[in-house]
């Protein structure tokens, strides 16, 4: 059973969310908050799978509540999904740098939050469609910040294509193709890159093919 924690100080917003994941068989919901302080809260005692974060809420916004979270060693196994009224929303980048492992527009397709719910557990980022790569190369080529979590030079030549390959969206399995290789082999390359580069998840492995400039933002390989 998936168990998701919904942040967001609408309510209404909440109970949309609560009653299609309650739907599913495989997820329920742990519990909500109405701001960020509540979610940190909440997070720290129910241990959820996944929260559902809204950026902006009162007492502190979502981005302050991800850093709390994703900053905790005793929370590494809960995964933090923003949630945001605009695509373009200019603390997504920040967001994601600061552990989210994705994000999703509010008005997404109730499909969509379900697919990003189940995705996220099992260790993918919502880095796939077109608009987040050009969201996450925008702000990436903002960014005056250097990339925190290790250096290319620890990678092999291989492993950098892998990394650069993720950067622009690919999954393990268009990977595999691209590269020739079976899928699980693709996969234990990306999984080794975000191991000797200390990435929290795929995410942060595109942050870094950005920020280091293996990927230049608006390519789409």
């Amino acid at each position: 059973m998936i168990r998701v924690l919904l942040a967001d100080d609408q309510s209404l917003v909440r109970a949309g969310f609560k009653a299609l994941l309650d739907a599913q068989a495989d997820i329920e919901v742990a519990g909500e908050a109405a701001d960020g302080d509540e979610a940190v809260r909440l997070v720290r005692q129910l241990r959820p799978d996944v929260v559902l974060m809204d950026i902006r809420m009162p007492r502190f916004d979502g981005l302050e509540a991800t850093r709390r979270i994703t900053g905790d060693t005793d929370l590494d196994g809960v995964k933090v999904v923003m949630l945001t009224t605009f695509e373009l929303d200019e603390y997504v980048f920040e967001a994601i740098r600061s552990g989210a492992s994705g994000f999703l527009v509010k008005d997404t397709e109730p499909e969509e939050l379900l697919r990003a719910v189940r995705a996220v557990v099992d260790g993918d980022a919502l880095l796939s469609p077109g608009v987040t790569r050009r969201l996450i190369g925008e702000f990436a080529a903002r960014s005056k910040e250097p990339a925190a979590a290790g250096t290319l030079s620890e990678l092999t030549e291989r492993e950098r294509e892998v990394m650069a390959l993720v950067g622009i969206g690919l999954s393990n399995e268009e990977i595999a193709r691209r590269l020739v290789v079976s899928p699980l082999t693709a996969k234990t390359h990306v999984s080794r890159t975000m191991v000797k580069l200390a990435a929290r998840d795929r995410a942060q492995l595109v942050v870094l093919a950005y920020e280091s400039g293996l990927v230049r933002p608006g390519w789409l390989g």
